[in-house]
């Protein structure tokens, strides 16, 4: 690797001689100019690394050569050196965007300090980055080892998904493969654990906390307390996407933030429906025939309105106004909601539902330049963070925060990127999703998928006598054997949900007070 060259600006330059020496004895290459004509001329001529520039000097004075040094070239570091700390010229200083600066006199070890940290901070952090991953990851190899528990897998999903985020901001090719693997590892011992507890987890008091749990553990107290409360269920949000866009809230909101488990499939017709109801599918189903009467996917989740109510008059919740419910579909619906929102500033209990990221990852699949704009998991939380600031989500959190209520914001499930096609046989009626899927006698690869035969013990619902599911393990997706070739290169690398990953497992919720 070559030298990094550093240009040293200062019309007494003799006299940092030592300083120099220590320098080039470090391993790195300066050059000197003693004016800022000489500095100016050297930046348009020669490559350099970075610019230690006096800011005193005869003739042209630093903050004149460093607004030419920046016109030249904008994104080369430079370091102030001065003997002045006055508050006004280090803020013109900063506005010219200094790197960093130092105050006279300087000693070796303060230039080289200062150096390293720019020259050298790429190499420095991912050498710390490595180790710090290293060290996660043993973590939680060791708690595998020693069997897992419930909040473990919670904590591995946070782990997980707060390291996308840090990858995003410097992603290296070698810890990011380092990283997948990690997660398929995880996911393949998380798949063996629900395969062994979830069962438990439905019929068992001492469960973590699932969709049917949530407003009974969330929302409910705070009702009981005489809070009034503002409900945002996003669907379709992922833990890391919560992540890029919890900074942005915390502007305005005091955050405490946790972590539940969907139930399977990690779907809307099923999450959603009991996170609102408060009991699981298969009582609503008993409770209100008329929702799953038909199967059809896209009515499954007509009543929420209804079942939000009926559980707060179950829990003996008292509420001074009328429960207010509103579905959001796109941002048109957004703005109009966003535009009227002092009507429901009277309420107590106001539940928002926000299908736009759910639309954005299906139609995904569907849209070549989507897709490209979101090829991956990091672009996509990108793209996420960018609607979000635009979005009348923001604005809505944004007038609350002016509103004595607490808000709390979860999602129904999480969504993973599939990689991998396994074969489902069904009948022509089975349902559509591609990674869980209901109908008469299905059948699938059991390495690839969780076949249930009695749904009523997974707490289901049944649509006829001979009702199966299957819900995909890891990152699979279900084909037709008759569309193989045309399904694969359809939803290959696409973002989908019902199946059994952490990422679709795990599920925000964070309950915020106004700053």
């Amino acid at each position: 690797m070559s030298k990094k060259r550093i240009l040293w600006v200062d019309d007494e330059i003799d006299s940092l001689k030592p300083h120099i020496i220590f320098l080039e004895q470090k391993g790195f290459v300066i050059e000197t100019a003693l004016s800022g004509d000489d500095a100016v001329a050297k930046v348009r001529d020669e490559q350099l690394d970075l610019v230690l520039l006096d800011e005193m000097m005869p003739g042209k004075d630093g903050l004149t050569t460093l607004e030419e040094i920046k016109e030249i070239r904008p994104h080369l570091p430079v370091v102030l050196v001065t003997k002045s700390e006055e508050e006004t010229l280090m803020n013109e200083a900063i506005g010219q965007k200094i790197d960093d600066y130092l105050t006279k006199p300087v000693n070796p070890s303060q230039v080289l300090m200062v150096t390293k940290r720019i020259l050298d901070a790429k190499k420095i952090v991912t050498e710390s980055r490595m180790k710090r991953y290293i060290t996660d990851v043993n973590k939680l190899n060791q708690k595998l080892f020693g069997g897992m528990q419930p909040e473990d897998w919670l904590e591995a999903a946070r782990i997980l998904a707060g390291w996308d985020l840090e990858m995003d901001q410097s992603p290296d090719e070698g810890l990011l493969q380092t990283h997948a693997g990690t997660r398929k590892e995880l996911n393949i011992e998380f798949t063996k654990y629900l395969e062994k507890n979830y069962l438990d987890w439905l019929y068992s008091d001492e469960r973590p906390t699932m969709s049917p749990d949530v407003l009974r553990k969330y929302i409910i107290p705070l009702l009981e307390g005489g809070n009034r409360v503002l409900l945002l269920v996003v669907d379709c949000m992922r833990l890391d996407q919560w992540f890029t866009v919890e900074p942005l809230v915390s502007e305005y909101y005091n955050i405490n933030r946790d972590l539940y488990f969907s139930m399977l499939p990690s779907a809307t017709p099923f999450a959603r429906n009991s996170l609102f109801a408060g009991i699981f599918p298969d009582e609503i189903s008993r409770n209100y025939p008329d929702i799953y009467a038909e199967g059809d996917e896209g009515s499954l989740n007509r009543r929420e309105d209804q079942l939000l109510a009926d559980q707060v008059a179950r829990e003996g919740v008292n509420l001074g106004s009328a429960i207010r419910y509103e579905k959001i579909y796109d941002n048109t619906e957004g703005e109009a909601l966003a535009r009227r929102i002092a009507d429901f500033y009277q309420s107590d209990l106001i539940a928002f539902v926000f299908n736009f990221l759910d639309i954005l990852a299906h139609g995904r699949s569907n849209n070549v330049i989507l897709k490209e704009i979101a090829g991956s998991e990091a672009a996509f939380r990108s793209l996420m963070t960018s609607w979000f600031v635009h979005s009348p989500l923001f604005t809505i959190l944004k007038a609350f925060a002016e509103r004595d209520f607490t808000v709390v914001i979860t999602s129904d499930h999480g969504s993973v990127l599939c990689s991998r096609g396994t074969i489902a046989h069904g009948k022509r009626d089975t349902s559509t999703n591609l990674r869980y899927k209901y109908g008469d006698n299905l059948n699938c690869d059991p390495k690839d998928a969780w076949l249930i035969k009695k749904p009523e013990k997974y707490r289901l619902p049944k649509f006829s006598l001979a009702t199966t599911y299957l819900v995909a393990k890891e990152d699979f997706f279900f084909v037709y054997p008759n569309k193989y070739n045309e399904f694969i290169r359809l939803y290959n690398n696409s973002f989908q949900h019902g199946g059994i990953s952490l990422e679709e497992l795990v599920v925000p919720i964070a309950i915020m007070t106004p700053k």
